[in-house]
C-alpha cells in the first residue's frame, strides 16, 4: 500500500532538493575560483611559489603519494589514532555530562576544577604526554581526548539541562525510573546537541592526532608534514594538509547521515524561501 504525499509536501521537498542541488553547486564553483586565483597568482608572480606552492603541484603530490601507496600507512595510524580519541573522548564526555546534568550538587563541587581544566592550553599537554606515554600512539589519543571530551561534554550537558520538565514530571507520573527517563527522555532530546558536538569532535580528534605526531613520531600524517617542513618542501605540507581535509570531509558525510537516521523522527524544517 503506497503512501500518497499531498502537493504541498511535494513542492516542499522539490524545493529542499532544488536549494540542496545550488549551493552544493555554489560550493564547488566558489572551491574552483579560489583555486584559480591561487594558481594565476602564483603562476604570475603575485604568490611566493616556495611559500605558497602551487594547487597544481599540490595535486601532483597527492597523485604521487596515493600511487606509491605509502601516504596509505602514515593515514592509517592517524586514523587510528584519532578513532581511538574520538571513542573514549565521545564516550567520557556523554557519561560525565549526563551525570553532572542529573546530580546537581555534585556538577557545582567539580564546577571549578573543570573550568580550569578546560581553560589549560593543550598544545602545552603535548609534550607531557608525550613523558608519560611515549612515542606510541597513547601519548596521541591523550591529546585528542582532551580536545573531544569538553566539546562532548559541555553539549551533552547543556542538551541534558534544556530537557522540558513538563515532560520529564509527566514521564516520572507514569512510572518511569532514572533508566527510562535516561533512555526514552534525556537521550532523545539530547541528541541534537551530541552530534552537533561530533560534527567538531571529528575534526578536532584528527587535529588532536596530527598534532602529537607533528611534536614527536615515527609514522602519520603529521610525522609526514613535520618532515616536509624540515626540508623546506612546501607542496609536501600542503598535500598532507590536503589528504586530511578529504579525510575530515568523508568522516564529516558519514557522521551527518548517522544523524539524519537516529534523529529521522524529528518533522523536517523547510529553510527554503517562499
Amino acid at each position: 500500500m503506497s503512501v500518497q504525499t499531498s502537493p504541498a509536501e511535494r513542492t516542499r521537498r522539490n524545493r529542499t532538493r532544488r536549494r540542496a542541488v545550488s549551493v552544493r553547486l555554489a560550493q564547488v564553483a566558489l572551491g574552483v575560483v579560489l583555486l584559480a586565483l591561487w594558481e594565476l597568482g602564483a603562476a604570475g608572480g603575485v604568490l611566493d611559489p616556495f611559500f605558497f606552492s602551487r594547487p597544481s603541484e599540490i595535486v601532483a603530490k597527492v597523485v604521487d603519494w596515493v600511487v606509491d601507496g605509502g601516504v596509505f600507512r602514515h593515514l592509517r595510524v592517524t586514523l587510528v589514532e584519532a578513532l581511538l580519541a574520538l571513542v573514549i573522548g565521545t564516550a567520557a564526555g556523554l557519561g560525565v555530562g549526563f551525570l553532572l546534568a542529573r546530580v546537581r550538587v555534585l556538577a557545582e563541587i567539580l564546577d571549578p576544577y573543570i573550568k580550569v581544566l578546560n581553560s589549560l592550553p593543550r598544545v602545552v599537554l603535548a609534550p607531557i604526554f608525550l613523558l608519560w606515554f611515549g612515542l606510541g600512539i597513547w601519548s596521541k589519543v591523550a591529546f585528542g581526548f582532551t580536545l573531544v571530551f569538553f566539546i562532548v561534554f559541555f553539549n551533552t550537558y547543556q542538551g541534558v539541562r534544556e530537557v522540558n520538565q513538563v515532560l520529564v514530571d509527566n514521564a516520572r507520573m507514569l512510572g518511569a525510573r532514572e533508566g527510562q527517563l535516561l533512555r526514552h527522555v534525556f537521550l532523545p532530546s539530547a541528541l541534537t546537541w551530541i552530534f552537533s558536538s561530533l560534527h567538531v569532535s571529528v575534526g578536532f580528534a584528527i587535529v588532536g592526532a596530527v598534532v602529537g605526531e607533528y611534536l614527536g613520531a615515527s609514522e602519520g600524517i603529521g610525522f609526514l608534514i613535520s618532515q616536509a617542513e624540515g626540508v623546506f618542501d612546501t607542496t609536501a605540507v600542503f598535500a598532507g594538509m590536503v589528504v586530511l581535509s578529504i579525510v575530515v570531509l568523508l568522516i564529516d558525510v558519514v557522521v551527518h547521515r548517522v544523524e539524519r537516521y537516529l534523529l529521522r523522527w524529528r518533522p523536517a524544517v523547510d529553510t527554503g524561501a517562499n
